[in-house]
């Protein structure tokens, strides 16, 4: 019995889960080898101010403008990759929540380094908007991904 334990720690031992060289990732040792991110809080707050602007009115181009072929929009019921399935993605929010029929409420925004981030709520006539919410990540000017969560009731 005591050689089946030594042998099943000698098993254990020799085959651990530890990583082979190969699997270990080598990681950045000096500051120039860190890739920079093209951002800061002015820029990632004016792209915010501007994106929630032209989403209210309605603007479906100012949106657009924000967006980039490489983002990618995050929804409870789809995620959105690129310009052609994001601009899909405003023709339905468009159609559900009409300029003139529309109110919409800012309840918070943040700005922060690459982070930007908005609650708000809209009554429409056919769905009203509760305790939704936008996180975005924006660098170089655009929003390179999104994601929006909130509780939408039909009336």
């Amino acid at each position: 019995m005591k050689s089946y334990f030594l042998l099943l720690a000698v098993f254990c031992t020799a085959f651990s889960c530890s990583p082979k060289n190969e699997e270990l990732k080598e990681t950045p040792t000096s500051e120039a080898e860190v890739p920079k991110l093209n951002y800061d809080e002015q820029t990632t707050q004016q792209v915010l101010d501007h994106h929630f602007k032209a989403f209210v009115e309605n603007n479906l181009e100012e949106v657009m403008a924000d967006y980039t072929e490489e983002s990618i929009l995050i929804t409870p019921d789809r995620t959105y990759r690129g310009l052609a399935e994001i601009r899909e993605n405003f023709v339905n929010a468009y159609a559900a929540l009409p300029k003139d029929s529309t109110t919409v409420n800012l309840i918070k925004d943040l700005a922060i380094k690459d982070v930007g981030y908005i609650i708000w709520e809209a009554d429409a006539p056919n769905f009203e908007f509760k305790s939704s919410s936008d996180t975005f990540i924006i660098q170089d000017g655009k929003i390179v991904r999104q994601t929006f969560m909130g509780v939408v009731t039909a009336k």
